[in-house]
């Protein structure tokens, strides 16, 4: 009896089986046995609704899978992805609701920012990849890092988005944050949320409107607005790609009633009182100086991906 209750509880099926094919009288297996061969069975149904419920997108959202159902093994490969999804960050929101992010949020020079890029996260038509396999370890350059501070302001986010999401891109860290630059460039910001003094109150189908107006190749079926938090504030816009670069139809991750189902969102204020040599308001695209205050915490960041 010793060893059977030391069989893998993945067998407890055949070990019953046995049990019966050889035991003249089932109704007399010992307690125990029994016991321990249902206390196995429950253990797999836990362990398999655990695993379930850590699937979750990156805005709270259950999923069966990152994978969408898929075979895991044979779709977490590098350079196989079906698009690319741009994320846009609404700053003002993250600074609201970060404990504190000097480069981003809290800048001596006055400057603030509405729209940061967030990454540019390869996708399935339904889940996506993460933390790709690569020959060698993932690494940053300090100057691309630099490089890439005016418009994704935080040199972690920098680091994390390309272990992360890069690497599935099958690109170089050169080549990904030059095509994720390139395609945050491609998209012009309608006026109303260059620099808002004002906090806005609008409904998700107004913004989408506006940034249609301002990027007339943009379509419904090529975007997707996020909200959430209280007050249903304005998170982001996700914005789908090709592998080339232009716009294309997003798949199911990018479901607008599930980013945002609200009727109206709040857009917090951006406030930027940073000018540039002629007095002008600065430039988005501006180039930060250095900073001397401390880098900008990445936990929130994190626990939003």
């Amino acid at each position: 009896m010793a060893e059977v209750a030391a069989i893998d509880p993945y067998r407890a099926g055949s070990i019953q089986l046995a049990l019966s094919s050889n035991m003249k009288d089932t109704t007399r297996m010992p307690f125990k046995i029994l016991q321990r061969i249902l206390a196995a069975a429950l253990m797999l149904i836990a362990t398999a609704t655990l695993a379930n419920a850590q699937y979750q997108d990156r805005y709270g959202q259950q999923r069966e899978s990152r994978f969408g159902g898929g075979d895991d093994g044979q779709r977490n490969i590098a350079g196989q992805f079906d698009y690319y999804a741009l994320v846009l960050s609404w700053s003002p929101t993250y600074c609201a609701e970060s404990d504190g992010d000097d480069l981003q949020c809290n800048r001596r020079d006055g400057r603030r920012f509405n729209f940061v890029l967030h990454g540019l996260w390869p996708q399935y038509d339904r889940g996506w990849p993460q933390d790709c396999r690569t020959p060698r370890r993932p690494f940053v350059p300090q100057p691309l890092i630099d490089s890439m501070l005016d418009i994704m302001p935080s040199p972690r986010l920098v680091i994390h988005e390309y272990r992360k999401h890069g690497v599935c891109s099958g690109l170089s860290p050169d080549a990904y944050f030059s095509l994720a630059r390139r395609l945050f460039r491609s998209i012009r910001i309608p006026q109303d949320y260059l620099n808002p003094f004002e906090q806005q109150t609008v409904s998700p189908r107004d913004l989408a409107s506006e940034l249609m107006r301002a990027n007339p190749a943009l379509k419904p079926e090529n975007f997707a607005i996020v909200c959430g938090g209280q007050g249903n504030r304005l998170k982001e816009v996700r914005i789908c790609f090709s592998k080339s670069g232009q716009l294309q139809a997003c798949g199911s991750n990018e479901d607008q009633r599930r980013m945002c189902s609200a009727s109206r969102v709040f857009v917090p204020p951006v406030r930027s009182t940073a000018r540039d040599e002629n007095g002008a308001p600065a430039s988005r695209f501006d180039s930060p100086r250095a900073n001397p205050l401390p880098a900008p915490r990445m936990d929130t960041y994190e626990r939003r991906l």
